[in-house]
């Protein structure tokens, strides 16, 4: 039987809090780049530039490239990084791409993929051996918290989507196929030195990426908001990113050119990933990373589509949590009962994945009845997201809540 998770002291205890320690928010302000370099506190000769196809055909790798050319950087030009990257692409890029050039700096231009492994290339240039492909790569031995020995050399990261706050997390995703399972890396030294946030590059995103990503940040700010460890500081990031994303999601959606809706989403975004840090997510990301790992279920998607039923699971431990978000979010009044307003923000959920075209049907990714044992054993190795749950999931609930996705 489900059982309650410990209480929370009344007086939270607010954990050493981090972020990156730069932050520029503005249109354009990409284009100001080399304004922003000294920042890094050391002399940049070499930048290592990580992207994707998209912002080469958008002309923007080239608009970098010239740029930082024309001021004596010699830069190098990475490609080949994944969508959900796995731990041997990560090795395979740096050692072709990364570390025969020794770059001073990193610029990460892409969505969460990009970042990640951005992050996990910087650390690795001061971490383990760096040339030889016979050696053992450290990446492995640092799956979990904290296990990562020195810092990397200065991260600059631009993100393209606003989805996973993963240019203020210490964080770095990878995907283990062996274990069909994603797993995080968290580390300090894998905070980014310097973010730019510039909404002009989010405005080609496409209307699926758009939907998941957007529902992505949601679930950081909604789950930090009822983790066990939430906090004043997590709750103020989580807050403002939830007013944020929950005004402009839809717009932004359906007017992927209304600048002022793709700028609010990225600004939630990033502050979901604030709040994330200082709480952390929980059940609804630990359930997410076998669907990725095992079917391919894009992790916005996956989030997106277990949000509700994670929430209803949920519901008797954090029903004034979720009334409080309801009435910021103006779904109900403060006369409202907690029990209608919670009602309230769990049915505007289910109808912004209707509106953003989200399947609820896991069927429709391969997922059968006899892969739930299998997936809810994989979830509950993820111990470090389960902990933060306000209720603790048996292996019955895990397969009780997979299974509302299979008609």
């Amino acid at each position: 039987m489900s059982q309650a998770a410990t209480t929370p002291a009344s007086t939270p205890i607010i954990r050493h809090v981090v972020t990156a320690p730069h932050l520029v928010h503005g249109c354009g302000s990409l284009d100001r780049l080399l304004d922003y370099l000294p920042l890094l506190n050391r002399p940049v000769r070499r930048i290592a530039l990580i992207t994707q196809p998209s912002m080469d055909r958008l002309g923007v790798t080239e608009r970098l490239v010239t740029m930082l050319q024309g001021d004596d950087i010699q830069t190098t030009v990475v490609r080949g990084v994944m969508p959900e990257p796995t731990i041997d692409n990560i090795e395979t890029v740096f050692l072709e791409q990364i570390a025969p050039t020794q770059p001073d700096a990193i610029l990460a231009v892409g969505g969460g993929s990009v970042l990640d492994a951005a992050k996990l290339f910087a650390v690795r240039l001061t971490n383990g051996e760096q040339t030889d492909a016979t050696a053992t790569t450290p990446l492995r031995d640092w799956l979990g918290v904290d296990k990562i020995a020195l810092p990397g050399v200065p991260l600059i990261a631009v993100p393209t989507t606003s989805g996973t706050g993963s240019e203020v997390t210490p964080n770095a995703i990878v995907t283990l196929p062996d274990e069909s399972l994603k797993v995080g890396i968290v580390s300090r030294h894998l905070m980014p030195y310097l973010v730019l946030l510039d909404a002009t590059l989010t405005v080609s995103v496409p209307k699926p990426i758009t939907a998941a990503t957007g529902m992505d940040a949601f679930v950081h700010a909604l789950e930090s908001y009822i983790s066990t460890k939430a906090n004043p500081v997590s709750d103020m990031y989580a807050m403002a990113s939830m007013r944020l994303i929950g005004a402009n999601l839809v717009q932004a959606y359906e007017n992927g050119s209304d600048l002022a809706a793709r700028e609010a989403m990225l600004l939630g975004s990033t502050y979901g990933g604030m709040a994330l840090t200082a709480a952390g997510t929980a059940a609804v990301h630990a359930l997410a990373y076998p669907l990725g790992g095992m079917f391919d279920v894009t992790h916005g998607v996956a989030n997106a589509m277990l949000l509700p039923h994670v929430m209803a699971f949920n519901l008797d431990a954090i029903e004034p949590r979720l009334a409080e978000v309801a009435r910021a979010l103006n779904l109900a009044a403060t006369s409202d009962s907690d029990a209608k307003a919670a009602t309230n923000l769990m049915q505007q959920i289910v109808s912004w994945t209707a509106a953003l075209a989200i399947p609820q049907d896991l069927t429709a990714f391969g997922v059968r009845d006899e892969h739930v044992d299998a997936l809810a054993a994989a979830a509950s190795k993820v111990t470090r997201l389960l902990g933060n749950n306000p209720k603790t999931l048996t292996l019955d609930d895990m397969r009780a809540i997979y299974r509302r996705l299979l008609p």
